[in-house]
């Protein structure tokens, strides 16, 4: 019983970890995106957000790779959950706000043509990852290294299905007709014209 609890906490850990990871990495091929999105949900003072813009990559994957590692486990939890609080005050207070139509910034940035969408399914998802990471910070026992490798294979596969869910829905969207995303693409070319000269 103690080896299967253990195990649940390495895959617990895991999943945080990978998350982070995979929410990490994209953000490094698109600096000036990141930026435009932070800027974007105004929380920040300004100076502030170039800084968060540079450093949130990396403490994402620094953060990720020792869970996924087993190494400092309880500690890199902390900092998890406390990125994910972050990132759900920040959805937040723009869902708040009625400021709904904001790229997330989560694990990419938005695709081309689409136009961006928060709700609250993003911040009950942030807050989700931040009570796991809290309770891997509470109950972590590592399971060994054997034990650790089945736990990150496994935290692995259901990340993939998860993202190659996530990819199928960009493709596919339930219920939308043409003349919808016609007017969605229409609404974003709008939002990126520059405004014209105003009339007297």
């Amino acid at each position: 019983m103690d080896r299967v609890f253990s195990m649940a906490c390495s895959l617990l850990a895991s999943v945080v970890g990978g998350t982070l990871l995979v929410a990490g990495v994209p953000k490094l091929r698109d600096r000036e995106g990141l930026l435009r999105v932070v800027r974007a949900y105004q929380v920040l003072p300004a100076g502030a957000e170039r800084v968060v813009a540079l450093l949130l990559p990396y403490a994402e994957i620094a953060v990720g790779a020792l869970l996924v590692l087993g190494v400092a486990v309880r500690p890199a939890a902390a900092l998890g959950g406390l990125l994910f609080l972050g990132f759900c005050a920040g959805l937040t207070v723009n869902l708040l706000r009625g400021r709904r139509e904001l790229d997330c910034g989560c694990f990419a940035f938005g695709v081309k043509d689409a136009v961006p969408h928060i709700g609250w399914f993003h911040a009950l998802r942030a807050l989700a990852l931040a009570l796991v990471a809290g309770l891997t910070v509470a109950t972590y026992r590592g399971p060994g290294l054997a034990g650790h490798a089945v736990a990150v294979a496994l935290a692995a596969l259901l990340l993939a299905m998860v993202t190659a869910a996530a990819q199928v829905r960009q493709v596919v969207h339930p219920g939308r007709r043409p003349v919808d995303t016609h007017l969605s693409r229409a609404a974003g070319a709008l939002r990126q014209a520059p405004a014209g000269p105003s009339r007297r």
